[in-house]
């Protein structure tokens, strides 16, 4: 069993740990204090002092294919509802090449920003892309990512009241049971798990009340995590109101949701009794402030939440609506929308979104092996340098890293394994991606 130092960082997120940290078999064995040394023999030593040391960011709502759809003209400045109906009908031409590509490319992306573990909500399966979640897994075996693979679904089309085409949407029945086929095949429930499988109707106004119903049963019978869209908008309060006649929580207290097992992506119009049932009910919600941002949503009431005891985790969200796949950018974003939320700097502080980013999303995701520098915790890490010009003169590097705008780790390890080496992908070549992602998405011009 080898043991690796990571030796007298420049600075790391964790207490009693400036002297580095030991890992070894794919976990955190040793925190060495500022001047020590580590209690026991190492077999290799990484001098960190040029790096300020995370815990791996951890990704809880994306949607990667839309990477193949940033900056769409159909799409540009629009809000929720017409986004997506103009965006629906050019989605609708996903194939399995391109979906390929596109979860390459957004895993890449994220693992550069310093993620090591992605939520991803997948819920288009048109004709031919049946096998987009076995895609998926694939895809992050190879690039050695944690992940959590979102099982979306919708079945209630525009002919039903809903929002999606008909083209889009499933049988409800096909969708419980290639959940339950994705269930048997992928989920891990061990501890240091790769890789994981959540259920996840798609949104209020896509998903029946039935489907809603049975996959939270499907989630207890297997023991998997329940994920999905709500207190997004306005229009989904509207629409919730005119078609079940209660807002978005009551209704996810009706079709039985409303349980520490679910985490929500987005959160933005819940009142501040909504939050306390949230928190009582230890129900995570996953912050997205670019996109809530770009179409215009709202502001998610963060500091609200978790002192109600919902975790609260952060997400890049969908490259359509983002439009990038960057977790350590998004930390600012969050910072700078919760400072304009709460019109107070002390409200929101840099560790408080890498918090959210870390520990919080770990919880939103039920991981207890994840999300912290401590002894036991699977090694993941992600260091970033502060050599760039946009860092010098920084006093406070790890508040650096979120004020002065960070965008790319020097390093990343995932279980003990390095996956990003200065500022590369590991067994990527980042030209030749680029160029084949690029020819994928003109065909959803």
């Amino acid at each position: 069993m080898t043991r690796l130092w990571l030796k007298q960082p420049l600075a790391v997120l964790a207490d009693g740990a400036a002297g580095g940290v030991v890992i070894a078999d794919g976990r955190i064995v040793e925190l060495v204090p500022s001047g020590g040394a580590p209690s026991g023999p190492v077999d290799a030593v990484f001098d960190a002092s040029r790096h300020v040391v995370l815990p791996g960011l951890i990704n809880t709502h994306h949607h990667f294919y839309q990477t193949l759809t940033r900056a769409h003209p159909a799409a540009i400045d629009k809000e929720l509802f017409p986004w997506l109906t103009s965006l629906y009908p050019i989605w609708a031409r996903l194939d399995p090449e391109s979906f390929r590509l596109s979860v390459r490319l957004a895993l890449t992306e994220l693992l550069l920003s310093g993620c090591t573990t992605a939520a991803d909500h997948h819920y288009l399966f048109p004709d031919g892309l049946e096998s987009a979640i076995d895609i998926e897994a694939d895809e992050a075996a190879g690039l050695g990512i944690r992940v959590t693979l979102s099982r979306g679904s919708m079945d209630l089309s525009k002919k039903d009241g809903g929002l999606p085409p008909d083209s889009v949407v499933q049988d409800k029945d096909d969708i419980l049971a290639d959940s339950e086929r994705l269930i048997g095949r992928y989920h891990d429930r061990s501890d240091g798990a790769m890789t994981q499988i959540a259920l996840a109707p798609c949104s209020p106004f896509s998903a029946t009340k039935s489907l809603m119903m049975e996959s939270a049963a499907l989630a207890d019978a297997h023991d998997c995590r329940l994920h999905t869209h709500l207190g997004e908008t306005e229009d989904e309060n509207a629409f919730c109101e005119a078609t079940f006649g209660c807002r978005p929580l009551d209704y996810l207290e009706d079709v039985g949701w409303l349980g520490p097992r679910t985490w929500l992506a987005h959160g933005i119009h819940f009142t501040t009794e909504e939050c306390r049932r949230l928190g009582a009910h230890k129900v995570g919600v996953c912050h997205c402030p670019t996109s809530n941002a770009v179409l215009a949503s709202g502001f998610c009431p963060v500091n609200e939440l978790q002192a109600a005891g919902a975790p609260v985790g952060l997400g890049v969200d969908g490259s359509a609506s983002n439009d990038a796949s960057n977790l350590i950018e998004a930390a600012r974003h969050a910072l700078m929308v919760g400072r304009l939320n709460y019109r107070s700097a002390e409200a929101i502080t840099a560790r408080d979104v890498l918090a959210m980013a870390s520990e919080g999303s770990a919880a939103c995701l039920g991981r207890a092996d994840i999300g912290r520098i401590e002894v036991g915790r699977q090694a993941d890490l992600a260091l970033f340098t502060l050599d760039e010009l946009r860092f010098s003169g920084a006093h406070d590097p790890i508040a650096a890293l979120v004020l002065c705008g960070a965008t790319r780790a020097d390093r990343v390890m995932v279980k003990g394994e390095w996956r990003v080496l200065d500022g590369q992908p590991v067994g990527v070549d980042l030209a030749r991606l680029r160029a084949e992602h690029g020819l994928a998405a003109g065909r959803f011009g």
